[in-house]
Order: C-alpha cells, then sequence, then structure tokens
C-alpha cells in the first residue's frame, strides 16, 4: 500500500472515531434533555399534587387545634364533614381521598417513565426520588394510635396505579381529575374497593383527629421537605414557607 493509501485510511479511520465520540456524545446529550424534560414535566405535576396533598393534611391538623381551642370556631372536617351540608360532607369525604390518591399517581407515572433513565448524574433527582421513597415510609407508618390514611408500600403502587389515566403515554401520562375519581367510585365496585377504607378513615378523623395527629404531622414535614427539592427558589409557591410555617396560626382551608 502506497503513501496516499496509508493517509487515506488514517483519515477515513480517525473520521470514523471523532463520528462515533460524536454519536456517543450527541446520544448522552439527547438523553440528558429528555431526563431533564421528564423530570421538569412530572416534577411540576408532582410538586403540585405534594403542594394539594400537604395543604390538606394541614388542614385537618390544624382544624384539629381550632377545634379544641376556646372560642366556638370549628376547624376543617367539622366544619365540613360534621357540621356542613351533605354536599359539603361529601366534597370534604371524597377531596381528601382524591388528593392523597393523586399524589401516589403522579409517584406511579414518575416511576414508569423516569425508572429507564440513569439519574445517577443527577444529585437533584436521587434526593427526590429518596425523599419519596420517605414520604411513602411515612404514609405507611403504623402507630400505636391514630393509623388513618395509612397505606402499606404495596397499597400506595396500587392506589397509583389505578390512577394513572389510561390514554396517557410517556412523556404525556396524567392522572385522573376530581370528576372522573368521583364517577369511578359512583359506577365502579372493584375502583371504589380500594378506596372505602380511606373514606370511612376520613369519617374517623372528623371524630377524633387526636390519635392521628402525630403521624398526620411527619406525612406533612416529608411533604414539605419534597416540595422544598421540587421548587427550591420557590418559583412556583412564592408563599409556601410562610403560609405552611408551624409556628403560624394560620393556612389555607380549601
Amino acid at each position: 500500500m502506497d503513501v496516499v493509501s496509508w493517509v487515506s485510511a488514517g483519515v477515513a479511520l480517525a473520521g470514523a472515531a471523532v463520528t462515533a465520540v460524536l454519536g456517543y456524545w450527541q446520544q448522552q446529550r439527547l438523553r440528558t434533555m429528555e431526563q431533564r424534560s421528564l423530570m421538569d414535566a412530572y416534577g411540576a405535576s408532582l410538586a403540585w399534587a405534594a403542594y394539594d396533598l400537604q395543604t390538606r393534611v394541614f388542614n385537618i391538623l390544624r382544624g384539629y387545634a381550632v377545634d379544641r381551642a376556646p372560642g366556638g370556631h370549628a376547624g376543617y372536617l367539622t366544619a365540613f364533614l360534621l357540621g356542613g351540608t351533605p354536599q359539603e360532607a361529601e366534597y370534604a369525604r371524597r377531596s381528601t381521598v382524591f388528593v392523597l390518591a393523586e399524589y401516589l399517581g403522579w409517584v406511579e407515572i414518575l416511576r414508569r417513565d423516569v425508572q429507564f433513565l440513569d439519574l445517577g448524574s443527577s444529585a437533584t433527582n436521587r434526593s427526590v426520588m429518596a425523599q419519596i421513597s420517605t414520604v411513602g415510609h411515612a404514609l405507611s407508618r403504623i402507630g400505636p394510635h391514630g393509623n388513618e390514611l395509612r397505606l402499606f408500600r404495596a397499597e400506595q403502587r396500587a392506589v397509583g396505579e389505578l390512577m394513572v389515566h389510561p390514554d396517557g403515554e410517556p412523556p404525556r401520562r396524567r392522572c385522573l381529575g376530581f370528576a372522573e375519581f368521583c364517577a369511578r367510585l359512583d359506577r365502579d365496585e372493584e375502583f371504589r374497593g380500594w378506596f372505602g377504607r380511606l373514606l370511612d378513615d376520613v369519617d374517623a378523623l372528623a371524630a377524633d383527629t387526636g390519635p392521628a395527629v402525630a403521624r398526620l404531622t411527619e406525612v406533612q414535614y416529608q411533604l414539605v421537605a419534597l416540595l422544598d427539592l421540587l421548587d427550591p427558589r420557590a418559583e412556583r409557591f412564592p408563599q409556601f414557607r410562610e403560609v405552611f410555617d408551624p409556628r403560624r396560626a394560620s393556612g389555607p382551608s380549601a
């Protein structure tokens, strides 16, 4: 082989190597962008679901404190479930179970669609997934008293699976909305079977929240810690830390 041939072969080999390196780099870049897109899209939805759940738990806990304080005011569950109209009572009952189920639905979506991505390169993503596990542990913890709204790990997965809308696909999955959730409760006995005990738990909390205060406080605390990871600059919830500071005496009631 003459010199020109050797040079041509060398150039071709170098070109192939550069192409392979660039292809690998491009593939990794696309993978990172895909991971970031999924975490951004699903992370925002998970953040809202976690916010709604911790808000409801906060209102239940704050309502318990209000019920015990002098002055004649009624807390959230007392006002709406025990002292409200039948429609208000059913809303309080179903919406409390819904915000728990919706949170678990987004956790399930994140688990399904992000599990094939490499989370190892992102400390934030690893922290988010670890904190989701911590929230799950708080929800499954067995206390000596007051185990309302407790779900074991497999139950959490089952509820999450039921909440994933059947029409969605990666990366556009979504959860059932509140209207769809209520409709399925009314017409699907198998679906309602997974939520019957949780609905009864809300009634039990309205009758006496006290035994569950320690468990629910831990659940709310861990959800707040998750929100700190999902919204570290308080862009989605600018007043979040001020409103839900446990040292404050008020909070939202919806």
